[in-house]
């Protein structure tokens, strides 16, 4: 790796996002972020370059097919083929399933799992050109155990997995891996609105007694962009705490 190897972060304007991010930042990656609105890639791309001028945010929406395509085709014209492509935005429309309509189920899956066939769809071929690269996708532990409330975003994330694995055995002889991480609760600002005794009760089901942090999702990211991981691929990384072993 050289202080110019180039990691694209989807989603990258807050949370496990941004850590990750920064994360990259610190192992000595050029790191382009994307965010979802012209504010959001403001605000990210002074986040970024008060690590460095090279740094640099991207407008990016991955639930638009043709929006999504020029935005990496402009990717690769002003900062090349990334060597690292982080998977990590998302949606969640959460309900009950009886009341869950087919609009909440489609967004999700179109985010969530189409968002990421897009961005692997525009970005593979070069990368199989350069004979290296990591694809890391943020799944997960609904994707395996599933949640009451949860059937499009447990649906999307199992499918992100298994669309993983496939891919990863094409391009493997290509030296290209491709893994996922699933983030079981993860101590953001989504969970920090949550009420103490929902907060209670689902410490209660982790072993590990805590949250996780941002950052123990991004230290899992690191590992897989490294030199340390170059000879696994397919794998799904459970980062939980021990909520979910097996």
């Amino acid at each position: 790796m050289t202080d110019q190897s180039l990691a694209l972060v989807t989603g990258a304007s807050r949370g496990i996002g941004l850590a990750i991010a920064e994360r990259l930042i610190r192992d000595g990656y050029r790191v382009v972020g994307t965010a979802t609105s012209e504010g959001g890639v403001a605000a990210l791309r002074e986040r970024l370059q008060s690590h460095g001028a090279q740094h640099d945010a991207l407008l990016l929406d991955i639930a638009n097919s043709e929006q999504t395509d020029a935005a990496l085709a402009d990717l690769q014209t002003r900062f090349g083929t990334p060597l690292i492509v982080v998977n990590n935005a998302g949606i969640t429309r959460d309900n009950l399933f009886l009341r869950l309509n087919e609009s909440d189920w489609d967004a999700v899956i179109n985010t969530n799992l189409n968002g990421v066939f897009r961005v692997c769809k525009a970005l593979v071929k070069p990368m199989l050109k350069q004979k290296a690269g990591s694809i890391i996708n943020i799944s997960s532990i609904i994707g395996t155990t599933g949640n009451g409330g949860q059937a499009n975003y447990a649906a999307a994330k199992a499918g992100l997995e298994g669309f993983s694995r496939s891919l990863a055995q094409e391009i493997a002889s290509r030296n290209i891996t491709v893994n996922c991480i699933a983030p079981g609760f993860i101590q953001t600002d989504m969970t920090d609105v949550l009420p103490e005794t929902q907060k209670d009760a689902i410490l209660a089901t982790i072993p590990g007694k805590r949250f996780g942090s941002v950052e123990d999702i991004a230290g899992a990211v690191a590992f897989l962009a490294s030199s340390d991981a170059k000879y696994i691929t397919g794998q799904t990384i459970h980062v939980n705490g021990g909520m979910n072993m097996g």
